[in-house]
């Protein structure tokens, strides 16, 4: 099993996401690694860091090392490690991952050196890459208080769901009030596209640059376009639990081309108001976040990651679904990653380190300094992420969709990307095109 495991580490497949968002599975990790400030981003390099560094063998039997790949809370998660051992008397060691370090590399170094850590993260469709080689949390207590927990088939429950993120289309309430937009009526292609009219006549009154900021840049920000601006294709409008796309995807790459044409006319419009002298073909990350936190751009194309503190904006955010059949009112929202305990590691206290994770002594920090959506049902903490608001009233109403892109056969993200690119640029002509170009290279991926 391990030979198994390596050959697929070494062939690049076992990929972390780096991004705040921490759900890509992508191969762009300097792409991820924009989603974090550049503070966090370089000061991860040093030795005591490192996730290469070897652990002493001195450590005590209830010590664990975490691999965590969100750089932007490694301080509050060193902070949660202080804590715990207060408590516990148990050492977590935070080894975090940044800079231009890729985390799929380092995993892989690590296992080839038969140094892996007791936690890392995966994401839903990389389970099968650690085919037995990751322990069953069922029963534990946490597992009592949420419905967000990654369970497996062939290993059981596998995945401690540490965050809930949403994404859909972030949008500046005060640009919306100002243009006569109702972001609740945005349920449908017609009303957007009278949104979009709507904005783009005031663009030069509201000090806009256009009204999306969209950028389909494939190589920095192919995680972005490939992974969740196209998990809106699989599951915008569906009910959490609704695999019907993704069904069909991991079918031998089928699509469902009349949906996929009212999804590519969506984009279409999206690559028409926007910024298509610059960001909408060659930005990047941090200049697409940061043109939203300024009031350059009514809508953003990214999740609660992008806007993490009260002071980031000085207006009301929001998500408004990717609507681009009538009716579709939902967010995707959920774990887009989870963190899991090597099973040749130490699991006991990997489980206790969880269990406590789940309680109050760790949401406190979690939630309220780290900024993360606590999936715990228990939690008294309201996260102080700009987006909450916004989030839990689609969650509280039942209108979110799965985060079913992350079980899409990986490296995928690594394809769509660059049609998206092509359509934005202008050399997809139209939705047809645009279609027929993302089912020939679906089928082709699929088929090797």
């Amino acid at each position: 099993m391990k030979k198994k495991v390596l050959s697929i580490l070494l062939a690049g497949t076992m990929v972390l996401s780096m991004t705040a968002c921490g759900g890509s599975g992508s191969t762009n990790e300097t792409a991820d690694t924009a989603a974090s400030t550049e503070e966090t981003a370089t000061e991860e390099t040093s030795t005591e860091e490192t996730a290469t560094e070897s652990t002493d063998s001195t450590t005590s039997a209830g010590a664990i090392r975490l691999l965590n790949g969100k750089p932007e809370i490694n301080d509050q998660l060193k902070e949660l490690a202080e804590l715990y051992k207060t408590e516990t008397g148990a050492e977590v060691t935070i080894e975090t991952i940044g800079g231009d370090t890729s985390a799929g590399d380092e995993l892989k170094k690590m296992y080839q050196g038969d140094n892996m850590p007791d936690i890392f993260v995966i994401e839903a469709n990389q389970a099968a890459t650690w085919d037995g080689m990751l322990a069953d949390l069922a029963g534990e207590e946490w597992t009592e208080k949420t419905g967000f927990e990654l369970v497996n088939d062939s290993m059981g429950t596998i995945g401690f769901p540490y965050t809930v993120e949403a994404t859909a289309l972030g949008y500046n309430a005060d640009i919306l009030s100002k243009a006569g937009v109702d972001p609740s009526t945005l349920t449908s292609p017609a009303a957007w596209q009278a949104a979009c009219e709507a904005i783009d006549a005031k663009k030069d009154e509201l000090g806009l640059t256009a009204v999306f900021a969209w950028c389909a840049e494939p190589t920095n920000l192919g995680w972005s376009s490939g992974t969740h601006v196209f998990g809106q294709y699989l599951d915008a409008g569906l009910k959490a639990d609704d695999t019907t796309y993704i069904d069909m995807l991991n079918d031998g790459g089928t699509i469902d081309e009349t949906r996929m044409k009212h999804f590519a006319e969506f984009i279409g419009m999206m690559n028409q108001y926007s910024d298509k002298d610059h960001l909408l073909v060659d930005g990047t990350y941090d200049e697409q976040v940061a043109g939203f936190k300024e009031g350059k751009f009514a809508f953003i194309t990214q999740g609660n990651w992008c806007v993490t503190s009260p002071d980031d904006v000085n207006f009301e955010v929001g998500f408004a679904p990717y609507a681009f059949e009538d009716g579709m009112n939902t967010i995707i929202a959920g774990p887009p990653s989870y963190w899991v305990a090597y099973k040749d590691g130490n699991v006991d206290a990997a489980k206790a380190f969880f269990n406590w994770c789940a309680g109050d002594s760790a949401q406190n920090i979690l939630v309220n300094k780290a900024g993360l959506v606590s999936p715990f049902d228990d939690c008294q903490y309201e996260a102080t992420n700009p987006f909450y608001k916004s989030m839990k009233s689609y969650i509280d109403a039942g209108n979110y969709s799965g985060w079913h892109t992350m079980l899409k056969k990986d490296g995928l993200q690594n394809e769509t990307c660059q049609v998206f690119a092509d359509y934005a640029k202008g050399s997809i002509a139209d939705a047809d095109e645009f279609v027929s170009k993302i089912s020939s290279v679906i089928k082709g991926f699929y088929a090797e």
